[in-house]
């Protein structure tokens, strides 16, 4: 069979390969940036991913979600992923996990199991829950801030959610993650203004759903995904 990583292999080198196959990374979230994530994970060569979301694909997910397309409407996005990986390499592990990561089931998961923690979600208690325990075991993490009401992908850049700025999520993090005694964290970050976009007509638990495109979501997924392939092989 034709090593569908050849490509991939010739720009990283075998070693770098190597370690990727042997990785496990946990990815919270399967929305707009972690659909994203996920895919660039799996065409990386991540050996394992565990993916975490208790959500299903819904019809208004088709513009930005990479997971959502016509037959995947009302699955379950962590079966949506372990198809959409299997499409592309049947080698690679997928690790189900429907669930909504909260203080309350956090116990569930042993965050030293892992290579590599992404957070691709978009509440704060979850946030704090995922960075906090990443941290207490050790294992890099990278966090995702805000990307809803905004379309300049140009605008994104991996920095320490100490020098964020103008963002509401990134703000209200470095005040809890400060009272938990966590100072640094690698974020994507957009200081882009955000749209004065029209309501949605949609809920984001018992909010308005930010107004969002394809863009930005997905240019930040790409992003998380290759800090983590980075992190991995230079280990």
């Amino acid at each position: 069979m034709e090593n569908i990583f050849a490509r991939t292999s010739a720009l990283l080198g075998a070693e770098s390969m190597e370690k990727l196959k042997n990785a496990r990374v946990a990815l919270f979230g399967l929305g707009g940036v972690g659909s994203a994530a996920f895919e660039a994970l799996v065409r990386s060569g991540v050996g394992t991913i565990d993916v975490f979301d208790y959500d299903t694909v819904s019809y208004t997910n088709l513009n930005r979600q990479f997971l959502a397309v016509g037959q995947t409407v009302g699955v379950k996005k962590t079966v949506a992923a372990t198809i959409r990986a299997k499409s592309i390499c049947e080698e690679t592990k997928i690790i189900e996990h429907d669930m909504f990561y909260l203080p309350e089931n956090s116990a569930e998961i042993n965050m030293s199991e892992f290579s590599f923690v992404i957070d691709a979600v978009d509440t704060v208690t979850a946030k704090l829950e995922i960075i906090t325990n990443a941290k207490k075991a050790g294992v890099p993490v990278i966090s995702c801030m805000g990307t809803g009401n905004k379309m300049d992908i140009t605008k994104l850049r991996v920095i320490d959610i100490s020098a964020t700025k103008g963002c509401p999520l990134a703000r209200v993090m470095r005040k809890e993650l400060r009272s938990r005694g966590i100072e640094n964290l690698k974020v994507v970050f957009s200081d882009e203004k955000p749209f004065l976009a029209e309501p949605t007509g949609e809920l984001k638990g018992n909010r308005p759903a930010p107004a969002s495109a394809v863009f930005v979501p997905a240019a930040a997924g790409l992003i998380l995904a290759a800090e983590a392939v980075k992190d991995i092989i230079e280990k």
